[in-house]
């Protein structure tokens, strides 16, 4: 479009010929301009008026860039339009033009040069097409969906949106505000904006009155405020603010999400009092699309990194989110040369919230302890759980002496009365400390002394701290080690059982029955003692295959006995509480039997306390086979425990075994006789058996054999021996009881 030179007069008019050619012209979607070599117009068509509002008298013989070109308009484009011209004598491009109203529109300009000699008006042909909703699809959908596509953030794809809108109508300033859960707005893309605005719009809550946005996303419905200055929903703050930065319209509309909630609102800002148009209109419909597909990715995109990256029971960190960010700070301490501590943190005794109050009982415990350990955190603090019970901290710039205090504090803090399902109830925990950068310099080597100091503090101290030390991690690997060869012992069947006998009190030389024990003889180690193998079963699992493994050996070696002719008459076994967890426990014991021939008399099983009141259903429904199965049962280590009356009178217990710290002292506490008296009387009283074990004086049998005890085992009679010991020892017996 040349620059603007003295009108002309028009073309002369055509002649009647010339009607159906005008009359197709005019009837065209598209606007059609000819200007001659002045640049000049000397012609345009009724679609022209159409698409810019403007009557044909009121272009003819101007220059068309005066009437057309706008603000926002391309301030090359005459420049780009010359060189074309004069090069190729044609010229296509999309731009923004203006209506007589002043409204934007996007056209397709195509530009030919039409001279005179070919029967043109001497200068060019222009035909204008429009393609605002075009642009629209094509700037907005295109390349917001393409931001989806390739994960742009919400903001960034939020202010991407923005902006797109602002080329296509430059009179709107457009805002994307985010809507948070406790019904609070957060500007998530507002580039034409003042940072003023943005800043005191930024944790507004919704209301009835709040603006156009507070109040459109509090009405769930759109919100016009065509003169700020008069509007009553707006308070004379923001009144003030938004009429001092010049915006003196708004006009807000609610995101929805896919469920209904209001999840943001998008807003055009206007710069002069006035309603929007029907452009607007239709780029709104397509925003609120846009928009809520962006932020119900971002939502998903969130619920993915929550279950990825925090414990869904709590919402705590989990491992892998608490490892990231514990090595990010020690990197940073590491630069700084500043200290560091991890405290590993284990609830004491867990699993009997969980066995006796339910799985949601212990849910409750959990959060309400995650909760309590937060709370005691400052900001810089780290947090995870880890699993089950088990929770870490991560406390940066911390010396050892407030590390121990902040674990102090810990403690008391879980050990404060708790109310679950209307109960009291007091939770207890032991914690683990590990430093940085003297007990690792990486967070798995801190963790995993964290956790070892922990578990000295459970060993030697429940409800307790400890500090790690270089020893601990000798016994830790001592302790793998001691439970790889353990495993291996189990696999190749080298463990082995010892038998201690068990003699009537009435006649010494006469056996009762044995008692298998467990003995484990390592190529290296020698003798490893229960005391230190036994728990490593339990810790890692192995104690139920261990528990087979005994039930089944020993009663190959009673059948062997008796296939020998020798008179054992039954041999008791020791069973783990924790194969009572086993559904098929029971059936496992009696298959056990069946497979060696033996009846049910011939076994006696060993129980402890803690079994006896274990109120799994699945440990009560093993007790109740056994004993319609035939099976006596015999209580362990009695007077050591809980030792619960009550259980005694509503279980099937047999026999009753006095636990060797009373029999030790017997011949010098008078409490230990008391006791041991009572338990008698107990046992005689139920009908029950009683077994004392431990008995390594005289004094102790005779005191023993007074008071009615009908069963001793000890070094007295004989120490643990292998199978062929016994069998030498019951030789021996032989003539005693002739």
């Amino acid at each position: 479009m040349p620059a603007s030179a003295q009108p002309t007069n028009p073309l002369p008019t055509a002649g009647l010929a010339d009607a159906p050619l005008r009359k197709a012209l005019n009837d065209s979607d598209n606007a059609i301009v000819m200007s001659n070599r002045e640049r000049l117009v000397v012609y345009v068509n009724e679609g022209f008026s159409r698409l810019f509002g403007f009557e044909s008298h009121e272009v003819l013989g101007r220059n068309v860039s005066h009437v057309l070109l706008g603000p926002r308009s391309d301030p090359g484009l005459l420049e780009q339009i010359r060189g074309h011209l004069s090069a190729t004598g044609s010229f296509h491009v999309e731009t923004l033009l203006y209506s007589r109203t002043g409204q934007p529109r996007w056209v397709s300009m195509m530009i030919n040069a039409s001279d005179e000699a070919s029967g043109g008006p001497g200068g060019s042909i222009t035909i204008l097409t429009d393609i605002t909703l075009t642009k629209m699809h094509e700037v907005l959908q295109k390349r917001v969906l393409e931001g989806l596509v390739n994960e742009l953030p919400l903001s960034g794809l939020m202010a991407l949106l923005c902006n797109e809108v602002q080329r296509i109508a430059p009179e709107v300033t457009a805002s994307v505000l985010a809507v948070d859960g406790q019904g609070r707005l957060h500007p998530l893309a507002a580039p034409g904006l003042p940072d003023a605005i943005a800043h005191a719009i930024d944790g507004r809550p919704i209301g009835p009155r709040t603006g156009s946005c507070g109040t459109a996303a509090f009405r769930r419905a759109p919100v016009l405020a065509s003169d700020i200055a008069t509007d009553p929903l707006w308070t004379e703050d923001d009144r003030a603010l938004y009429l001092a930065h010049g915006v003196r319209a708004c006009w807000s509309s609610p995101i929805f999400d896919p469920q209904g909630q209001v999840a943001g609102t998008l807003a055009f800002h206007y710069r002069e009092p006035r309603q929007p148009d029907a452009l607007h209109e239709r780029l709104v419909d397509m925003c609120l699309h846009l928009c809520s597909l962006a932020m119900e990715r971002n939502a998903t995109r969130q619920r993915l990194h929550q279950l990825a990256f925090f414990d869904a029971l709590t919402g705590l960190p989990n491992r892998s989110l608490f490892h990231d960010s514990a090595e990010s700070r020690l990197a940073h301490l590491q630069a700084t040369q500043r200290p560091g501590a991890v405290l590993f943190i284990d609830l004491d005794r867990f699993k009997q919230v969980n066995d006796t109050q339910g799985h949601a009982a212990g849910d409750t415990v959990l959060c309400e302890v995650a909760r309590r350990l937060s709370l005691a955190l400052q900001a810089h603090d780290l947090i995870g759980r880890l699993a089950a019970d088990e929770f870490v901290l991560m406390l940066p710039g911390c010396d050892t002496e407030r590390a121990v205090q902040v674990a102090r504090d810990m403690l008391e803090a879980v050990a404060a009365p708790m109310c679950i399902e209307g109960q009291a109830h007091v939770c207890h925990a032991s914690i683990g400390i590990a430093m940085f950068p003297a007990d690792g310099k990486d967070i798995d080597t801190l963790l995993r002394h964290a956790d070892q100091a922990m578990y000295h503090a459970k060993s030697d101290h429940r409800h307790s701290l400890q500090l790690f030390s270089p020893e601990m991690n000798r016994d830790a690997q001592e302790r793998v080690a001691l439970e790889r060869a353990l495993r291996q012992a189990l696999a190749d069947r080298r463990l082995g059982l010892h038998y201690q006998p068990q003699v009537l009190s009435s006649s010494p030389g006469t056996l009762h029955g044995v008692e298998a024990l467990c003995r484990w003889h390592h190529a290296d180690w020698g003798m490893v003692p229960p005391s230190q193998f036994i728990p490593v079963a339990e810790e890692a699992g192995l104690i139920h295959e261990l528990t087979l493994w005994l039930l089944d050996e020993a009663c190959r070696q009673l059948a062997a006995w008796r296939s020998a002719g020798l008179g054992v008459p039954c041999v008791a076994v020791n069973l783990s509480g924790r194969s009572f967890h086993q559904p098929e426990f029971a059936q496992q014991i009696c298959d056990t039997l069946a497979r060696h021939g033996l009846r049910t008399g011939d076994v006696l099983l060993e129980i402890t306390e803690r079994v006896m009141m274990d109120a799994r259903p699945v440990t009560r429904m093993n007790i109740d086979t056994l004993h319609s199965r035939g099976f006596k049962l015999s209580l362990d280590d009695f007077g050591t425990g809980y030792s619960s009356l009550s259980y005694l009178h509503r279980l099937p217990i047999s026999e009753l075994k006095l636990d060797m710290a009373f029999v030790q002292d017997l011949t010098t506490s008078p409490t230990a006789r008391a006791l041991t008296v009572s338990v008698l009387s107990i046992a005689h009283s139920l009908g029950m058996a009683v077994v004392a074990e431990g008995v390594e004086t005289a004094g102790q049998q005779q005191w023993l054999q007074a008071h009615g005890c009908p069963v001793m085992q000890g070094y007295l009679f004989g120490k643990p021996m292998p199978p062929d010991e016994i069998e030498a020892w019951l030789c021996a017996q032989a003539p005693q009881r002739r």
